[in-house]
């Protein structure tokens, strides 16, 4: 019988290829699940895509064709017996007799094996598909802005899927349905640059933020000190303290920062597509009261079109910390936390100042932006500090194209300010798109803007602020 199956098999070239496929594509699969198990060492994106996805695939196809070409070629020997041609015989399974049953038993084996391969393969290729290696890596000049952003965020030890995802086969299921446009997408080359904000269809963040950061647990105060530095030669150093008001409905009824995602409160809110201008607000208080604003003053007309959201939106974590993972940072923050941390030598005379000019001339490329940052900066320092040294500009130079490369992408259309992060009011931004003098119940009364809503300032640009010096002990 079993020389019967192989002169079946290996008559239909259908069926052979088939069997060629699955024996490579399974002993590569055992090889590499073994490296992937018992080896040492970063194996990449692209390796486990190929182990993971590519190879039990090869191996699945390889299975539907063994048992395609017999059947087609079954199919064509009873067309020759239609005809009065003779035709092989079709193997008699006999389990009375010992050799038939061995072969059996054999391919049971073998079937429960094909089964194991499959099974493994989709369990890697599911958490190969899930890994942070696979979303940032393996497409990499889409992803490139967005996982170099990812590697230096608070969240850079949770995987992309458990925000972008979540938990559930549900939004597993849509998410891989986007994903295989996004696949079209780049093979084809018709990807938006930059990538549109904010991601439509994401999970609610009360789905995935609140999963690990409870409102209920958003209490107390925080201290916060800002340090920056002057445009001087000695590019000073100045620090200013606040007291920031975290939790929602306090003791003394007073709201803080996180009051607009109190569960005993429903904030919505509509307004363009990116969320930069909120035209309407609608407040259901806790103790069953409402209230409703409206921006008078209607969108700019400064920054373009835009483009309104007709349906109404229940703010949440995302409206505010719309950046929590990939933060592009502004040139004059990287250059204050760069001369903080001794990243720029602060010896540097004018480097605040010269560092934010060069940061902020434009380059149509990585190359040009290194070659442009080094000859600016060392053509400043040689006519005004011609006797400063060399090395220190040099340093100073492959610092600030650090900067540059972390946070603009030209590739990708990204420069300083594409994506502004939502969670301070630094250029009209962010706190400022509701707390507008312009946003009116329907009798006049303002919604407020004062400053002691959600911090209190405890020292405003002071060199040595006596504030931090009592909480030192100095």
């Amino acid at each position: 019988m079993l020389k019967v199956l192989f002169t079946t098999v290996s008559r239909s070239l259908i069926s052979l290829a088939g069997v060629v496929l699955t024996t490579i594509s399974a002993v590569l699969f055992l090889s590499l699940f073994a490296i992937e198990e018992f080896g040492t060492g970063h194996h990449g994106a692209y390796t486990g895509i190929i182990a993971f996805i590519v190879i039990p695939s090869i191996f699945v196809l390889g299975l539907v064709l063994i048992p395609l070409g017999i059947a087609l070629l079954r199919r064509a020997d009873r067309k020759r017996l239609a005809k009065g041609e003779p035709a092989p015989l079709a193997p008699v399974i006999d389990f009375n007799i010992p050799r038939t049953r061995f072969i059996v038993a054999v391919v049971a084996v073998l079937s429960v094996v094909n089964v194991v391969i499959i099974a493994t393969g989709t369990y890697k290729g599911v958490e190969t598909m899930e890994s942070t290696e696979f979303c940032g890596g393996a497409c990499h000049s889409v992803m490139s802005p967005e996982l170099t952003t990812y590697n230096r965020s608070p969240h850079s030890r949770v995987r992309c899927t458990q925000c972008h995802i979540g938990p559930g086969a549900n939004w597993f299921v849509k998410s891989k349905l986007s994903g295989s446009w996004q696949l079209v997408s780049v093979a084809l080359d018709l990807y938006p640059r930059p990538i549109p904000t904010p991601v439509e269809n994401l999970r609610p963040a009360r789905e995935t933020c609140e999963q690990c950061h409870l409102p209920t647990r958003f209490v107390g105060d925080k201290l916060k000190v800002i340090t920056r530095h002057a445009e001087d030669e000695a590019n000073t150093a100045k620090k200013t303290v606040l007291m920031m008001k975290v939790g929602g409905v306090r003791e003394s009824g007073a709201r803080g920062v996180h009051w607009h995602v109190d569960p005993a409160n429903t904030v919505k809110y509509r307004g363009d597509k990116k969320r930069l201008y909120v035209s309407e607000i609608e407040l259901s208080l806790g103790d069953g009261g409402t209230r409703s604003f409206k921006n008078e003053a209607g969108p700019p007309t400064d920054g373009g079109v835009m483009v309104m959201n007709e349906e109404w939106r229940t703010m949440d974590c995302v409206d505010c910390h719309n950046r929590p993972t990939h933060v592009y940072q502004r040139p004059v923050d990287e250059l204050d936390l760069a001369l903080t941390t001794g990243m720029l030598d602060m010896s540097l005379p004018f480097i605040r100042r010269e560092g934010l000019r060069v940061l902020k001339t434009p380059y149509a490329s990585w190359d040009l932006a290194q070659a442009g940052i080094k000859k600016e900066l060392g053509e400043f320092y040689a006519k005004n500090n011609p006797d400063l040294d060399a090395k220190k500009v040099e340093l100073a130079s492959d610092a600030l194209f650090a900067i540059y490369k972390r946070n603009v992408f030209p590739t990708m259309n990204i420069t300083w300010g594409t994506y502004p992060s939502f969670r301070d009011h630094f250029d009209d931004s962010g706190c400022f798109r509701c707390h507008v003098s312009d946003m009116k119940t329907p009798e006049g009364k303002k919604l407020s803007q004062k400053c002691d809503l959600c911090h209190v300032t405890l020292a405003e640009e002071e060199e040595d602020p006596e504030i931090l010096q009592m909480l030192s002990g100095e």
